[in-house]
């Protein structure tokens, strides 16, 4: 899911706010209306699979609101990918472990995952959802980012599941809801 700050998009969760343990679903500060975790007994959608990689998404949350970009790098495979707004791609845990030094108390990201698919085989499935990420600039003032991302989730020879590759962009300043529909 997600995750630099400092030129990179951060797309991992540092704030916790509203974590459903079931399902691994956050809601955004403030928000009321945020996404409900699905109900099997209105959702078709809803399988075992998508809950089974909404969790991973919950454990990965704990992770790096616990230990920051730290706790983000160790949920990539061995030769794990990041792409962000711009940068050039990061490949391989080693590389991306470098890169994600920043620390839970300067960084905060908050998403709910909007859906999640798992492959026929049921070893590769993925997550999207929309991010919000809190931070402030060098003066002390509040710095919002925002912006979509993609989790590619596999597992692994030892049967643990790990990111193969994470891609986010930022949405420009004032994009609003990329599905909000026209009223005119």
């Amino acid at each position: 899911m997600r995750r630099f700050c400092g030129g990179m998009v951060v797309l991992a969760v540092l704030s916790v706010a509203g974590v459903s343990t079931a399902w691994g679903q956050l809601n955004f500060p403030g928000s009321s209306g945020a996404q409900q975790a699905p109900n099997p007994l209105t959702d078709s959608t809803v399988n075992p699979g998508k809950m089974f990689l909404f969790d991973l998404e919950a454990r990965l949350q704990k992770d790096v609101a616990d230990h920051g970009g730290a706790g983000f790098a160790g949920w990539f495979a061995p030769d794990g990918v990041l792409l962000g707004n711009g940068a050039a791609p990061l490949i391989g845990k080693v590389a991306i472990a470098k890169s994600a030094t920043w620390l839970p108390k300067d960084y905060q990201l908050t998403w709910t995952p909007t859906d999640a698919v798992m492959g026929p085989s049921g070893d590769i499935g993925y997550t999207w959802s929309h991010y919000e990420g809190h931070s402030k600039d060098a003066n002390g003032n509040p710095v919002v980012t925002s912006g979509r991302f993609i989790t590619i989730w596999r597992k692994e020879p030892d049967g643990s599941w790990k990111i193969a590759l994470d891609a986010g962009a930022n949405e420009p300043v004032g994009a609003g809801d990329c599905c909000r529909l026209p009223t005119h």
